[in-house]
């Protein structure tokens, strides 16, 4: 495939791309959401409910797009989300890491990852390793340890999942290992996606369906369900919890979830050094509002504190502007960079960052900013009643 026809100039196109080339059940995988997908959509259709207020002189002939997260020195306010594992491509979440590293941007690891920390982390970006709660405290510590003796920047404690699983459009049959009979069911699906199933058979490996960052010491690898499994079966944690695991990090630790004003401020007194405003992409409750809704309430009440981020719906450069303006230091992608992967690999990858990238100075540039934490409210247009402010 020509360089011309493998670039695409925008993530809807990426994701057109990934539906061509994955499998049904993968692709499925990806959009995933719950029940109506009502918190799915809202996320996407929220920014386009916001327009900008332009100038036309006195513009910035250049603009500065770098910005620290955690600590962590980047080209551009995006941090590559933690996704679980997935088959999207042979060499896992190692494309996007060597992605996120040519492009000067963190690479955010899920616990339930088809890479090891250790893999990932040796691929140069910096790495912010996320946790669930799950399994008993020796486990944890365990899992903290691991990521910091492999070099990890910072920690994402990810809380937003409720664990709902019907979807009205039907879920994808995903299963616990590729067995003779597994494969026999997926077969269909494979062959009609001949590039994809390539890629893998001249790979030499099947798709991984384990979590390696979730292994015990000296144990063996579990399988993602298995992991899944534990997670499920781990009560949820009480904020005396999440500060305990906080004492255990000596690092810069993010919260990943926050919607609710109240959830802020105990993110605040637990001493995280970051939160993440976010829904699980949609695949937590449904029918909980757009990240981007529920954004300026949450930075007005503690903004100030703690690094603001926010995670869920972006797709271009603009989006990005939109967030940074209502208060986010900085945002996470999940399925814009798994829908690049998809389409060209790393290519791919390094391809969506550098349409956020591009839109994010032309916007900055059409405003009058030269700097991205310049952008306010006021270069925003939002309309009566688009933020929610949940909590107290």
């Amino acid at each position: 495939m020509s360089v011309t026809r493998s670039w695409f100039e925008s993530v809807a196109e990426a994701q057109r791309r990934a539906e061509r080339r994955l499998p049904r059940s993968v692709y499925g995988a990806l959009v995933a959401g719950t029940e109506r997908g009502l918190t799915m959509d809202d996320n996407v259709a929220a920014f386009e409910q916001l327009g900008f207020a332009p100038h036309v002189a006195d513009l910035a002939a250049t603009r500065d797009l770098a910005t620290t997260v955690m600590g962590v020195a980047l080209s551009m306010p995006v941090v590559i989300s933690p996704t679980g594992v997935q088959a999207v491509h042979p060499d896992g979440e190692l494309p996007v890491a060597r992605a996120a590293a040519s492009r000067g941007v963190a690479m955010g690891l899920s616990s339930f990852a088809s890479r090891s920390i250790e893999d990932v982390a040796g691929a140069g970006a910096p790495v912010l390793f996320q946790v669930y709660w799950s399994g008993d405290r020796d486990a944890m510590v365990a899992r903290l340890e691991r990521a910091r003796a492999a070099g990890a920047a910072g920690l994402i404690l990810t809380l937003d999942w409720s664990f709902a699983h019907g979807r009205d459009w039907g879920s994808p049959w995903i299963p616990e290992r590729l067995d003779l009979a597994a494969m026999a069911r997926l077969a269909p699906e494979a062959l009609a996606r001949p590039g994809w199933l390539w890629s893998f058979v001249s790979s030499g490996h099947l798709p991984g369906l384990e979590a390696p960052n979730m292994a015990r010491p000296g144990g063996l690898t579990p399988t993602f369900f298995q992991a899944y499994g534990e997670w499920m079966a781990t009560p949820p944690p009480a904020w005396a919890d999440v500060a305990w695991l906080r004492g255990q990090w000596d690092g810069p630790f993010m919260v990943k979830g926050i919607c609710r004003v109240d959830d802020a401020r105990r993110v605040v007194d637990v001493g995280a050094s970051a939160l993440s405003v976010s829904n699980h992409g949609g695949n937590n409750l449904d029918g909980t509002p757009a990240s981007i809704r529920a954004l300026a309430s949450v930075a007005d009440a503690v903004g100030d504190q703690v690094e603001v981020l926010l995670d869920g719906g972006v797709r271009r450069g603009g989006d990005v502007a939109k967030a940074l303006a209502m208060g986010a230091r900085a945002v996470m992608i999940g399925r814009a960079s798994l829908w690049g992967l998809a389409a060209n690999g790393q290519a791919g990858v390094e391809n969506v960052l550098d349409i956020l990238r591009t839109g994010l100075d032309a916007t900055l540039r059409a405003l009058g900013r030269a700097r991205a934490d310049e952008l306010t409210r006021d270069d925003v247009i939002a309309p009566v009643g688009f933020s929610r402010v949940l909590g107290s």
